[in-house]
């Protein structure tokens, strides 16, 4: 009966988190309008820059949202592992969208450069002090909505406050075009913001590919786990190790162990329970070898 409601009050806080999003990502898009327009009307470069980040913010959150209900679904004959995976798909899309984005603002920004026009600093200001306060907003419904527990809520985490980041330069440029005519900060402002945008995009790319690749996760030094299971009784070598992530949180480990040659007995239950504690591996196939042959493998 317990595990009924608490699998009922995960949803819940599941689609409670889904409505927060939601109303993060419409807000982005109406900014978005709103700053492509100023940006134009202003002829700021760095005002369109934080505006296609924040349009890349609200898909970064759109595929969050479909990912998370993707992984949600339970293991079935066909996906065995279940879906959990679809999460860390989402990150890849969104971060490869940020790097196209962020290389896209570079090359705007050079050929601003070369080409200068005069800006609207009011009109900056103004557009830019609405995107800060909508930034935060959005940053605090998205850190609400699971950030602390969710790669790709905690990207997009990063991104807005990233954005509001953005929003403060360009008013910093706002105000140095309105004082001292520096038109050339605006050109500097879309650079700094596309180059974080790029870092950011690249480490997201970075993280989610080691774990589809099947990388051993950063938190696992195989040395040091082999060192640690061939120190328990009864076991000469431990080959063949592998260790895998499906997602963020699961880890997977297999291997298969040499017993000592005075048959002191394996505890499988004891070397689990390191792996566990020490590694956070909970799910791992050991095999053991018995006179030539791998047998005793257990998993859970």
């Amino acid at each position: 009966m317990s595990g009924n409601n608490s699998t009922s009050h995960s949803h819940s806080h599941s689609h409670t988190g889904n409505g927060k999003l939601t109303i993060a990502v419409l807000i982005n898009i109406l900014l978005t309008i709103v700053q492509i327009i100023g940006g134009v009307l202003s002829g700021s470069l760095s005002l369109i820059a934080d505006a296609l980040h924040n349009l890349s913010d609200a898909g970064a959150i759109l595929i969050a949202i479909f990912a998370r209900k993707i992984s949600a679904k339970k293991a079935d004959e066909k996906m065995t592992f279940g879906y959990q995976r679809a999460e860390i798909i989402g990150t890849l899309i969104n971060s490869i969208t940020l790097i196209i984005v962020g290389l896209y603002l570079i090359y705007e920004a050079i050929s601003k450069y070369f080409n200068p026009t005069e800006i609207n600093g009011w009109i900056v200001i103004y557009i830019a002090g609405i995107a800060l306060v909508i930034d935060i907003a959005t940053a605090v419904l998205t850190y609400m909505s699971g950030a602390k527990s969710s790669m790709n809520l905690r990207a997009a985490f990063i991104h807005n406050v990233s954005d509001a980041m953005a929003s403060v330069a360009v008013i910093i440029a706002g105000v140095l075009i309105i004082f001292y005519q520096w038109y050339v900060v605006d050109v500097i402002a879309t650079v700094v913001i596309s180059i974080y945008v790029l870092y950011h995009g690249g480490l997201l790319a970075l993280e989610s590919i080691k774990i589809l690749m099947q990388a051993v996760p950063e938190k696992c030094e195989i040395t040091e786990l082999k060192a640690d299971i061939e120190s328990r009784a009864g076991v000469s070598a431990a080959i063949d190790i592998h260790v895998w992530q499906l997602d963020e949180h699961k880890l997977f480990l297999e291997c298969k162990l040499e017993p000592l040659k005075n048959n002191t007995k394996i505890d499988l239950v004891e070397i689990k329970s390191m792996l566990a504690s020490e590694y956070g591996i909970k799910h791992s196939t050991i095999e053991v070898n018995q006179s030539g042959k791998m047998v005793d493998s257990t998993c859970y």
